[in-house]
């Protein structure tokens, strides 16, 4: 176990610091802009990148790469809804996230303002949708940025902070304890299932904000009881 993650964690150390940064930087801007945050694993790149941290400099290096990443890609993202947003709500790729979630995306920012848009950082489709979103709305482009800021840095330190962690504690007792890679595993298995969970809580408990009232009185909906979540497009 020690021998096969010391050499994941050498390969992922090899990597010059400034490439590793332009990657997690470049990940994040692709999955906060144009859709791409439903495919694009922006979350996984930083915590592998993160792994390779070595250094003081290296881990806030990376931090402010992946915000500023994220920042400028819901810039493209709010700027594209600005001028493009009907266009692309009704595009193919629009279509192929069903109309339900743009409708959802919608109704969230118009009942939470600018809460929706912090909270939808930390939600399923919702932080792809809402930066279109917010472009398509009477919100400023000062107040959007405003709320989203907080929010990746509170996410970004979070990963960085978690893999990093995981990584230093891994190396310095891998000489010492043979089973330190299950250590490291146990880390980062906690950590994801702890955003999980948050995550999980934060859909749960602003799901009555992205819901229309009718929903509720559907028979569909009283046999199969309130969602729990946002979902994943299934085709997406």
């Amino acid at each position: 176990m020690n021998d096969i993650l010391s050499w994941i964690l050498d390969s992922v150390s090899s990597v010059d610091p400034v490439w590793r940064t332009l990657i997690a930087g470049v990940a994040m801007l692709l999955e906060t802009s144009i859709l791409l945050g439903l495919i694009v694993p922006g979350d996984t790149v930083l915590l592998v990148t993160a792994t390779g941290v070595q250094g003081p400099v290296q881990y806030f290096a990376l931090a402010l790469a992946s915000i500023v990443g994220a920042l400028c890609g819901e810039s493209i993202g709010f700027l594209l809804g600005r001028h493009f947003g009907p266009r692309i709500r009704h595009s193919r790729l629009g279509r192929r996230i069903g109309e339900r979630h743009w409708q959802r995306a919608e109704r969230y920012l118009d009942r939470r303002g600018g809460i929706a848009v912090f909270l939808s950082r930390f939600l399923p489709v919702l932080h792809s949708l809402i930066p279109v979103t917010v472009g398509m709305s009477t919100m400023a482009y000062r107040r959007f940025i405003a709320w989203t800021l907080p929010a990746c840095i509170v996410w970004s330190f979070a990963y960085v902070t978690a893999g990093s962690l995981a990584a230093g504690s891994y190396r310095e007792l891998a000489d010492r304890l043979h089973f330190a890679g299950y250590i490291f595993v146990a880390v980062i298995v906690v950590f994801v299932v702890v955003v999980l969970v948050v995550k999980k809580l934060i859909a749960r408990g602003e799901e009555r904000h992205m819901t229309d009232a009718t929903d509720f009185s559907s028979p569909a909906h009283t046999e199969a009881g309130p969602p729990t979540g946002v979902d994943r497009p299934a085709d997406v």
